[in-house]
């Protein structure tokens, strides 16, 4: 059967007072309703239809293609909503899966359960139920002998043995497509002004067919985001869930409640995340490597045996068998090769640091090529801005720069030269000489052997 998925989008949100609609707040750097977007997307195979509504050209900007947008011009309750699905849905489509953008944190598994057990329902619709000690608000599902459901409850209609129900209403469901086009007209409006979709369960009732119910077995995958208390809550159980993997895949994360790792890294076996790290974006760690602690990495590339201690790297290439920190920072474009050591209080932007270079403490280099073997004296810098446009500082290979060099761009250091002290480089040096002086200048030449 071909399952189509509708993903509800269209609320205002009004308890996260916030002008950012609420299904596009971040959830460890990701829209929440991009987590629903992509479990749907995985159970299904095809394209989710998202209804939305509140600044609903905003919502499309920021979530993209890959999805298709209906507007849901006036919010009359969740029935009117799916009701707008109907003229763009597929016309192959044989059951039609409704979930909730503000609940982020549902697996791909527990929706294909509830295809599943539509799929071998004879009646019109299967939904999702969840066991919570505090409902918290949610409509209690009331069963037959038979396990079918009979109705759902809202809290505040409910009787006082109703309300000692735990199994709840997720707000997520599977429905015939045929039947459920034809029943949503038969919705009455509630007091409020608004179609519910869930009073499809008493129209099914009412007909004589069966309403499937399917128990979520891990009841933090329904917490729904109202507020900013529920935000939080849904991060914490999403930095639990991914840590959890992690750990179980070969990585020793030393404090799992004060490790930050977002759903696109990936980490090599026996690596170590130290506390108070930060893990970002599509950054990759290799095998072996201990980062942190008090560490952020986001989109960037950390190869095997490397450590990296109170450091920040944005959008870098870290290769093998390099070493960062304390209180360091690699920005975008920076590139260290295989044994690099970087010290303290050193920043890199745009330069590629060649093999076992070592940049020990107070250096800044920017727009670079640097060779390999390089010594960079503490507080070198390059200087690569002439207040127009950055130029290309270039040394070579066994260069041997002194504390405080200058290096004032355009300027090119020749393979296993020096320079001493305080230097400042405003013309290019020739191989195997060394250097000294404002500006800097020749004294004599190097002995290769030297």
């Amino acid at each position: 059967m071909k399952c189509t998925s509708v993903v509800l989008a269209a609320g205002e949100g009004t308890r996260m007072k916030s002008a950012t609609p609420k299904v596009l707040h971040p959830i460890l750097g990701k829209p929440m309703a991009e987590y629903a977007l992509n479990a749907a997307r995985a159970v299904t195979g095809g394209k989710p239809i998202m209804v939305v509504g509140y600044k609903a050209d905003e919502v499309r900007s920021v979530l993209g293609d890959g999805v298709t947008y209906v507007h849901q011009k006036e919010r009359l309750g969740t029935g009117h909503a799916v009701q707008q699905a109907e003229n763009v849905m597929p016309e192959t489509t044989d059951l039609v899966l409704v979930t909730n953008a503000d609940m982020p944190l549902v697996q791909p598994q527990t929706l294909a359960n509830i295809i599943e057990a539509q799929s071998a329902n004879e009646g019109p619709m299967s939904m999702l139920t969840v066991d919570l000690e505090d409902p918290r608000g949610f409509g209690r599902v009331v069963r037959d002998e038979d396990e079918s459901v009979r109705a759902i409850v809202e809290e505040v209609d409910a009787s006082q043995e109703e309300r000692k129900i735990k199994e709840c209403n997720a707000g997520m469901y599977c429905f015939q497509a045929e039947w459920l086009w034809s029943s949503l007209p038969k919705i009455d409006l509630s007091p409020k002004g608004e179609y519910y979709l869930t009073d499809l369960v008493g129209i099914a009732v009412a007909e004589g067919q069966k309403v499937k119910a399917v128990l979520a077995e891990d009841p933090e995958e329904l917490i729904g985001v109202n507020n900013r208390v529920h935000l939080a809550e849904a991060a914490k159980a999403l930095r639990k869930r991914i840590n959890r993997k992690w750990m179980l895949s070969g990585v020793t994360i030393t404090h799992p409640e004060l490790t930050y790792i977002g759903p696109e890294v990936e980490i090599g076996r026996d690596t170590v995340i130290e506390p108070n790290t930060r893990l970002q974006g599509k950054t990759v760690v290799g095998r072996n490597s201990i980062i942190g602690p008090q560490t952020t990495v986001r989109d960037a590339q950390i190869g095997n045996h490397c450590e990296i201690e109170s450091s920040t790297i944005e959008d870098a290439i870290v290769e093998d068998g390099v070493d960062i920190g304390p209180y360091s920072h690699l920005r975008r474009g920076a590139h260290l090769a295989r044994g690099v050591h970087i010290g303290n209080y050193c920043e890199v932007k745009e330069a590629f640091l060649g093999q076992g270079t070592k940049m020990g403490h107070f250096s800044y280099i920017g727009n670079a090529e640097i060779g390999k073997e390089v010594n960079i004296g503490a507080g070198t810098i390059t200087c690569n801005y002439d207040g127009k446009k950055k130029h290309l500082t270039r040394i070579h290979d066994h260069v041997f720069l002194g504390s405080d060099t200058l290096l004032i761009a355009p300027v090119e250091v020749g393979k296993g030269a020096r320079t001493g002290a305080g230097a400042v480089v405003n013309k290019d040096i020739a191989p195997y000489s060394l250097n000294v002086g404002v500006p800097a200048r020749v004294i004599r030449k190097i002995h290769r052997s030297d």
